[in-house]
């Protein structure tokens, strides 16, 4: 199993976790306009509890949005510094699919289960994705993630009696979502960690999947949101 280093601040939540396939060791804390000054240190902080250095590490893995903007530019740019410093690779995931593993690790959700995830995008719009529970208890998507008013969630084909749940900041739009009564549960205060970040990272690894530090790039979903670097965190042109 590889050994990553997992970092995620593209929603409220700042989050960091080390992962070698048995072992996990994460920090996370909700701090909204505090991942700058977080980020770093927790990052030192979860590499000495586990005497690694960023040597010992096989790849980096990111929550790669959809999310907040400049919280997505904050986990690029400490990301591709740390990736390019150490010769590493990185592996994005979505960070609507660690939204709902994170309910899935945190609850037990049982295979097969469906989870609705969704986050409060702003400007009156959700960022939202469909997930099946695994029988290895890893998330899989079952459609395209979209940025739509909640209004216009994308529904899936689920039997009448089939278990699935709302997860995410997204369902603070409560009964403006369509079939809100028909969850099992709604989480509205969800928010991802860096652990499901973690997980779902080794099935990309298994895939051969080996992004270079200059390749990882933000998913926004809103077309005309433009990638800019941020100066306090760019890696050096080549």
């Amino acid at each position: 199993m590889p050994r990553l280093l997992a970092i995620d601040t593209s929603t409220e939540a700042c989050s960091v976790a080390l992962y070698d396939g048995v072992h996990m060791r994460e920090q996370s804390v909700d701090a909204p306009r505090e991942h700058v000054q977080r980020i770093l240190p927790m990052i030192d902080a979860v590499l000495a509890e586990n005497a690694w250095t960023l040597r010992d590490l096989d790849a980096i893995a990111f929550a790669r949005g959809p999310g907040s903007f400049t919280g997505l530019r904050i986990c690029l740019g400490v990301v591709q510094g740390l990736a390019y410093g150490a010769n590493l690779p990185v592996l994005p995931v979505s960070t609507l699919a660690a939204i709902a593993q994170t309910a899935v690790d945190s609850q037990s959700m049982a295979s097969g289960n469906y989870l609705c995830s969704a986050i409060d995008a702003r400007m009156d719009e959700i960022y939202c994705g469909w997930f099946r529970v695994g029988d290895d208890g890893l998330v899989i998507a079952v459609n395209e993630e979209s940025v739509c008013k909640p209004e216009a969630m994308p529904l899936i084909d689920i039997a009448e009696t089939q278990i699935w749940h709302g997860v995410g900041t997204g369902w603070r739009y409560g009964e403006r979502l369509p079939q809100l009564a028909n969850a099992a549960t709604v989480d509205a205060n969800l928010l991802p960690r860096a652990s499901a970040v973690a997980r779902l990272a080794i099935i990309e690894w298994n895939r051969g999947v080996r992004l270079s530090a200059h390749d990882a790039q933000p998913v926004y979903l809103r077309n005309e949101v433009a990638w800019v670097k941020d100066p306090r965190w760019a890696m050096p042109d080549n």
